[in-house]
């Protein structure tokens, strides 16, 4: 139930939001159920290590019906920094927020001198963290442990991306999706498969752009829903050794985009497993030598990748167990 306002009100919050998180998220709902019209400035510097951008775009997506702006400024970020610290701030609001302003809204002690300064009221929200613990230095030191504090759109950063890598008729797709079910978590289909199904397998070379295109596509919007880690049944990578072998070429745009996605651990299945025939295999003959090109392209470009062989069972032992050690190592940055 919304609540009916007796009159216009103004209120602003600032932060890093570095990254957001579930905290900042009730910060900003609580303030624009408060007021009539909120404004978020996102504050950022160069060197910061999340891109101040990135940032931006994140805080407007999950603030839909407030005003976001952008400051970039070389600001002082304590008083010790500079004499003339709170007037520096007060103009910097002002200029962003030139309406003025009924009440600054945040979690931490420095909102009574920004609303002091700013001849506003301060009105506190949650400056324990009882209602949603958690802060951007703990999202930012383990965030696999904070997990269930990131909204969606910033899952993607920090996900841990799995490619399960390899030639055809290796079990790649249901490696993916047993791993998934493991991990409770979700995976993503290879999606030359669901748009040749309508074509009865045939792959045309005007197919390679929009199976390089879905897959992206399918990957990104799925890394949202991921727990902690994606499961990715083939990669462009995989694709730019395709169009070779079917049409001894690919598109430089492909090949490009391919050197641009990264994964954390690539699962190179072995070909010591039956040929099963389906309407989109081809090459039972060339498996090994497929295998070789997979294995060579993950060396020459320094690709974090173990080799899984053996038996079905042995299989998914040994992916579990990389993928045990991947997610047991804190990681401060997320993948380029």
């Amino acid at each position: 139930m919304s609540m009916h306002l007796p009159h216009k009100s103004t209120g602003m919050l600032l932060g890093k939001f570095m990254p957001p998180h579930c905290g900042h998220v009730y910060l900003a709902d609580f303030a624009r159920h408060y007021v009539s019209d909120l404004t978020v400035l996102v504050c950022s510097l160069k060197g910061d290590p999340i891109p101040g951008e990135l940032r931006y775009q994140w805080m407007r997506e999950l603030l839909p019906g407030s005003r976001v702006v952008h400051v970039t400024e070389d600001l002082p970020q304590t008083p010790e920094e500079h004499p003339e610290f709170w007037p520096i701030w007060r103009d910097v609001v002002k200029r962003h927020v030139p309406g003025g302003i009924d009440f600054v809204f945040a979690s931490e002690g420095y909102g009574h001198k920004l609303a002091e300064v700013l001849g506003a009221r301060f009105i506190p929200c949650d400056p324990c963290r009882d209602s949603v613990p958690v802060s951007g230095t703990a999202v930012r030191e383990d965030p696999l442990a904070n997990w269930r504090f990131l909204p969606p759109c910033v899952r993607p950063y920090y996900v841990r991306r799995v490619c399960i890598f390899g030639p055809e008729s290796t079990g790649k797709t249901t490696l993916a999706r047993d791993l998934a079910r493991h991990y409770d978590t979700v995976w993503v289909p290879e999606h030359a498969r669901t748009l040749l199904d309508c074509k009865q397998g045939r792959c045309d070379l005007d197919d390679i752009p929009l199976i390089v295109r879905g897959q992206v596509a399918s990957e990104e919007a799925l890394a949202r829903q991921a727990n902690r880690v994606l499961f990715c049944d083939t990669d462009p990578l995989t694709t730019t050794i395709w169009s070779r072998v079917l049409f001894g070429d690919c598109p430089e745009w492909i090949d490009e985009l391919a050197q641009q996605r990264r994964y954390d651990l690539y699962l190179l299945l072995d070909v010591d497993v039956p040929w099963i025939d389906d309407s989109q295999r081809h090459l039972p003959h060339k498996r090994r030598e497929f295998l070789g090109q997979c294995e060579g392209l993950l060396k020459s470009q320094s690709r974090p990748y173990i080799r899984i062989s053996g038996s079905w069972a042995e299989r998914f032992r040994s992916a579990c167990s990389a993928v045990d050690r991947l997610l047991s190592c804190s990681r401060r940055e997320a993948l380029p």
